[in-house]
């Protein structure tokens, strides 16, 4: 068990796949950034790879102090056993107080095996993390300066706080999209602190021999207006109506997870929990009914617009405009009127 320890760094795995950095980490470190500044305490960012160290330079402009570099012709492609045993020794040698990673298909692999060796705890899929105190009701015993872990719940219908006020490093994994991309300062400087990896042949379980990476068919976090369809919509012949109106404001599809599920549209158009978390200027919701785990990922978009023929429909609790109507009359109309004044 690694020990406690309140005046340890803030660390986020950057996560990288041939020689670029995935988004998630980077939007990690406005977050830790903050969590650091409020500890008193640096934010280190830990690269591992082989030949990736030009990579350090841009991890200290979105905010890093510090970059413990592992470079190994081992560390090419991520592999659990590798990874986590080269993640674990530098906890235990620098014992970090807080220790983040991105709720990415890596992170959520390397995590809980890091936690598990670490036999420290760990709150998955997080949408928000704050510095807080907290006491045991039981001796009166406060704790200063924990890691509030927060994350939806039971299906999403409550919002759980979770501390580890005993078994550290603090870890968690934070879903993408939740945090907001810092703008990189080039004129920061940092430090570079180049660690060994004690690893050999025998820790690789896998050759990978070559790896290959689909591209999403769409960048909804890039998105500035969105028009998203839900189940509402009734079929897949249907949700020609929601790609019919994004193509005429330029706009990028989006679905709730029960219109993926019924085979409308693939899941890179997914928005909410268990999808994309979107922040776009315009949000258009087509026969969405608003579930909160919905909600959870579209929420802070600047101006929603809500149509649905259900008065009563959640999604209206949160829309800046409501249009209570058939969608199948109300979406072609709507299509219509924006392609004549083009």
């Amino acid at each position: 068990m690694i020990s406690v320890n309140r005046e340890g760094e803030v660390w986020v795995f950057a996560e990288q796949h041939g020689g670029k950095i995935e988004d998630t980490p980077l939007e990690l470190m406005s977050k830790a950034r903050d969590l650091a500044d409020t500890l008193g305490v640096k934010l280190a960012a830990v690269l591992l790879g082989d030949d990736v160290k030009p990579l350090s330079k841009k991890l200290i402009q979105f905010g890093a102090d510090k970059v413990y570099l592992i470079e190994n012709p081992l560390l090419e492609h991520y592999q659990t056993r590798t990874y986590s045993k080269v993640i674990y020794d530098l906890i235990h040698k620098h014992n970090p107080q807080i220790v983040l990673y991105g709720a990415t298909i890596a992170g959520r692999d390397l995590a809980p095996q890091v936690a598990s060796a670490a036999k420290a705890g760990l709150t998955a899929d997080c949408t928000d993390l704050q510095i807080g105190q907290h006491e045991i009701a039981s001796n009166g015993e406060v704790h200063e300066n924990l890691l509030f872990q927060v994350r939806p719940a039971f299906g999403g219908n409550i919002i759980a706080t979770i501390i580890n006020y005993d078994r550290w490093p603090q870890m968690a994994t934070v879903r993408e999209g939740v945090m907001p991309m810092p703008t990189p300062d080039v004129s920061r400087s940092g430090k570079v602190i180049e660690e060994k990896a004690r690893i050999s042949k025998d820790d690789l379980v896998l050759e990978i021999i070559k790896e290959h990476q689909r591209q999403k068919k769409v960048d909804l976090k890039a998105a500035r207006v969105i028009v998203a369809g839900g189940a509402g919509v009734g079929s897949k012949e249907n949700f020609k109506m929601v790609w019919d109106l994004a193509n005429s404001l330029g706009a990028a599809p989006g679905a709730t997870r029960a219109a993926v599920d019924l085979g409308f549209i693939d899941h890179d158009h997914q928005i909410g929990q268990t999808g994309t978390t979107v922040r776009p200027s315009l949000y258009i919701a087509i026969g969405i009914s608003g579930a909160i785990q919905h909600q959870a990922g579209m929420s802070d978009s600047q101006k929603i617009i809500a149509i649905n023929n259900d008065p009563d429909a959640p999604i209206f609790q949160i829309a800046h405009y409501k249009i209570v109507g058939d969608l199948n009359d109300v979406v072609p109309n709507m299509t219509k009127a924006i392609k004549e004044k083009v």
